[in-house]
């Protein structure tokens, strides 16, 4: 897998997650063009520029300029929250409607549950900071890519952005990062944050891709809702929608089932997956 990891230098987690991966590994130089920096190890490249990542939709076209066609963009990335909890996330990126963050309007960039969920797992595995949160965040925000993408991040303000043993986690999880071929499945339901499928991806062998909260259908109708189910799963290669149900009520869930079902997809739960191997 030929990836490609993008550090916008102005934002401080991603500039200290290149710096960290720097240390760990032997990178060598592949060149310097228009401001942006490009180096190698193995297979993984990493691209720095001044460009923020949630407009940095040439991306590959910058990196086309050094000769490399990745396979796979992992955006190195901040974190904000107003609760301003610390945070270690990774997440999908895409917009079920508006496009108020970067990206185009209902329109997601094609996810790698394999490879973001194992992040997710070696995160859990190697955070050793008392009180920081580690966890999937739902499908938001750009840019707009055409390879399998996702962001891997240190929150949630400036205080924890500036924490270089955080980053440090960050990088070694980006140096072993080898992704997982258990079943891909894309999340229904929740909030912003997803404990239910962060809980449900450390504890079963189920890869999550996009994942839908409640706020992104409440209130739409039954076209509209049909259209985000089709749409995650396609962007996630799969048929299997894991539906929160504890998160909505009775109805609700039998609607997105009906829905899902409409679509050719299957609702699974976790008596559908095996336990993840400790």
């Amino acid at each position: 897998m030929k990836r490609l990891l993008v550090c916008s230098e102005p934002d401080i987690p991603s500039l200290n997650m290149r710096d960290c991966l720097m240390e760990i590994q032997d990178w060598d130089e592949v060149g310097c063009s228009n401001g942006a920096r490009m180096l190698r190890h193995g297979n993984t490249y990493m691209l720095s520029s001044q460009r923020w990542h949630v407009d940095f939709e040439d991306v590959l076209d910058v990196s086309g300029e050094f000769g490399v066609d990745p396979e796979m963009v992992i955006f190195m990335s901040r974190h904000s929250s107003e609760s301003g909890r610390p945070a270690l996330t990774v997440h999908p990126i895409g917009n079920y409607h508006g496009n108020e963050l970067g990206g185009r309007p209902r329109k997601l960039v094609s996810s790698s549950p394999g490879y973001m969920t194992d992040a997710l797992r070696r995160i859990s595995k190697l955070n050793d900071m008392d009180g920081t949160q580690v966890t999937f965040e739902v499908t938001h925000h750009g840019p707009w890519l055409d390879r399998p993408t996702f962001f891997i991040e240190v929150g949630s303000d400036i205080s924890h952005w500036e924490n270089k043993h955080a980053a440090y986690i960050l990088a070694h999880v980006l140096a072993t990062n080898k992704g997982s071929e258990n079943p891909a499945v894309v999340g229904v339901g929740g909030g912003h944050y997803a404990p239910r499928f962060t809980e449900a991806a450390l504890s079963l062998k189920a890869d999550f891709g996009h994942m839908i909260p409640n706020y992104q259908i409440d209130d739409r109708d039954d076209e509209d809702i049909a259209r985000i189910l089709r749409e995650a799963c396609a962007a996630t290669a799969t048929k299997l929608v894991f539906l929160h149900r504890k998160s909505m009520n009775g109805p609700r869930a039998t609607r997105i089932k009906d829905l899902a079902v409409s679509e050719g997809l299957e609702v699974v739960s976790s008596s559908d997956f095996e336990p993840l191997d400790q």
